[in-house]
């Protein structure tokens, strides 16, 4: 039976130095965003702000320098995320690319693929989203129905994507099709493919409000929607390997245990105004929680740093990390006895609001909670 690997890691000593400059830049970028803006982080998006880090080589950090990266270390990478997230910074427009597209590229794109892509990737210039998840079939991913059918010079794609954040203003997509139907294995015949979403006719984007009102979901239809072959990324049929190898970069990051931290901030500052010691232990006990959350997903940093594929231990990183994000809200209305409002009160009342309506979205972003036990229970050897 396969146990889980979460070793002990501690980010390297250097990284001091890069942490204080983050800072500096962030005080500064983020002077006067409200905290209800903050909140929304990496579903937010600020264009200009992402090229400002792309500028500062902050975006591409690990990759080849010449496909516009820095190589720098997994650790260097983390340290500029955790800050982004714990400031509230708007990072969403070029979060999927730098986040996992941009890697998955480099491991099975070809070289025209990367050396057109990739460097504008690095500025903050291009965005991605991603062709997962399909309707009626949440994030089972071997449920894919859209096809790609076979045809002179490409693939002509029909189908319908959900759920996909960043629709709407991204330059591609990296989709997962089905290009062969196997009854006895649902696992073959999938695909990857690079979408040029500007471009290529066909394509239908429709945005979806979220109870906050935001847009940032989207449903993506295709009919007959044409994709040429020498945007296959990968190779045929080998579609379900590359796409598990790329959810380990989407669910072990620290976005998975900071998407609710401005709230955590904002209930510090609240419980200061009214003194005395009222809260200290609920407020040790989330503060415990996050230490633990980040040292899993350090330990998750440290092996891809290694090269390796943390698949199982990434599964444990976002299903433990959407419990803790979902119940802040909850703990935070019980503490304070104040109501979450929306477009008026306290920063208190608004981050409240805020995260009141969104976060029952993070447990599905990124796989749910029943894929990804069952992800951990075959990694186990539990079934």
């Amino acid at each position: 039976m396969q146990a889980f690997r979460f070793d002990l890691c501690e980010l390297p000593g250097e990284t001091k130095g890069l942490r204080d400059d983050v800072r500096a830049f962030l005080e500064k970028e983020l002077a006067n965003v409200p905290a209800v803006t903050r909140a929304q982080t990496w579903s937010g998006s600020d264009l200009e702000f992402s090229r400002k880090m792309g500028a500062k080589g902050w975006i591409a950090m690990t990759w080849p320098k010449k496909y516009g990266g820095h190589e720098r270390s997994a650790f260097d990478r983390y340290v500029v995320l955790e800050e982004m997230l714990a400031a509230g910074a708007p990072v969403g427009a070029h979060w999927i690319g730098d986040r996992q597209s941009g890697p998955l590229l480099m491991r099975f794109g070809t070289e025209e693929q990367r050396r057109k892509i990739l460097p504008r990737v690095a500025k903050g210039e291009c965005y991605f989203c991603i062709g997962m998840s399909e309707p009626d079939s949440g994030s089972d991913l071997a449920a894919t129905r859209t096809r790609a059918e076979k045809v002179e010079g490409g693939y002509k794609v029909n189908g319908t994507k959900l759920w996909t954040s960043g629709a709407h203003t991204a330059h591609y997509m990296i989709g997962l099709f089905r290009t062969h139907l196997d009854p006895q294995n649902k696992h073959a015949g999938l695909t990857q493919f690079l979408v040029d979403m500007k471009t290529t006719e066909g394509i239908t984007v429709r945005p979806i409000k979220d109870l906050a009102g935001k847009s940032h979901f989207n449903e993506v239809v295709f009919q007959d929607a044409f994709v040429p072959d020498d945007m296959m990324v990968g190779t045929e049929g080998g579609g379900w390997n590359q796409v598990t190898a790329e959810l380990a970069f989407e669910r072990s990051g620290p976005e998975r245990y900071l998407s609710s931290f401005i709230l955590m901030v904002e209930m510090i500052r609240e419980l200061e105004k009214r003194g005395g010691a009222e809260g200290a232990r609920e407020i040790g006990r989330l503060v415990a929680h996050l230490v633990t959350l980040r040292q899993m997903s350090l330990s998750v940093a440290g092996m891809l740093d290694k090269g390796e594929n943390p698949a199982l231990e990434a599964s444990v990183v976002k299903d433990l990390g959407a419990i803790f994000e979902q119940d802040m809200p909850v703990r935070a209305h019980e503490l304070l006895g104040l109501e979450p409002t929306v477009g008026a009160g306290s920063d208190y009342e608004q981050v409240l609001g805020y995260l009141t309506q969104t976060t029952p979205s993070f447990s599905l972003r990124g796989g749910t909670r029943e894929i990804l036990r069952g992800i951990i229970a075959r990694g186990l050897g539990l079934r």
